[in-house]
């Protein structure tokens, strides 16, 4: 089973400028990506930029950079499926590479293991899915269970509508788990992506339940983020 791995990296970056090449506790921050990706089984890692110098930066980490992204899709209002229809079709025509599935890895995840890939992997080829999702388990105060919301006319309810005095009391009698994206990975079959509606999921989805999610779970988009994600990195990650 061919399955290419995607990292996205935009020259631009208006929040932190030159992000993907900004120093991340001693390598530009793309590098931990590509590091991670290149030591597990996928069969290929390519990094799909608009920018020549990620390019060369990527090229120096073991990464393949066969074009450089078109101008249509390099704003910050494009979605991520159309760069990675793009990839895929770029592949296809031009290297007559026919991936059977796509792994999209973040470069704002840093702290991603090669191990949470490679697990992600095995559960998607050991299963019928159309994609897999790594997720954490929500936090009991994060569920709709106990979310609550107030409507326009400053009502307090539960999150669809459910009155306060019907709360779930305990946490063990919610009706099922809850679980959020951490962004650590999503595998899919290039056919969601030409979808009515493209997508990273198709029908059938699978969960990768992260272990440990807390150690490894970042998406940095803010000089915040950043400082806290350097701090993981430091304090959690490294030996």
């Amino acid at each position: 089973m061919k399955i290419v791995g995607i990292i996205p990296a935009r020259g631009g970056s208006k929040s932190i400028p030159l992000k993907n090449l900004k120093d991340f506790c001693g390598k530009p921050l793309i590098a931990w990506s590509i590091i991670s990706a290149k030591e597990s089984k996928l069969d290929k890692v390519i990094v799909s930029t608009d920018s020549e110098e990620i390019a060369k930066v990527a090229k120096q980490y073991g990464a393949e950079v066969p074009f450089l992204r078109p101008a249509e899709l390099a704003g910050d209002t494009i979605g991520i499926e159309p760069v990675l229809k793009h990839t895929y079709e770029w592949l296809k025509d031009n290297e007559n590479y026919n991936a059977d599935a796509i792994m999209l890895l973040q470069s704002t995840s840093p702290l991603r293991q090669t191990f949470h890939i490679d697990e992600m992997l095995k559960i998607f080829k050991e299963n019928d899915v159309d994609s897999v999702v790594a997720v954490n388990e929500t936090p009991a105060n994060h569920t709709p269970y106990w979310t609550l919301t107030k409507d326009d006319k400053g009502k307090v309810s539960l999150w669809g509508g459910i009155p306060l005095k019907d709360i779930l009391v305990r946490r063990q009698d919610f009706p099922q788990k809850c679980y959020a994206r951490n962004d650590l990975g999503y595998i899919l079959k290039p056919a969601s992506l030409y979808d009515t509606k493209p997508n990273l999921y198709g029908d059938k989805v699978e969960l990768y339940i992260t272990p440990d999610a807390h150690k490894y779970e970042a998406d940095i988009n803010t000089p915040s983020e950043w400082e806290e994600t350097e701090f993981k990195f430091k304090h959690l990650i490294s030996p």
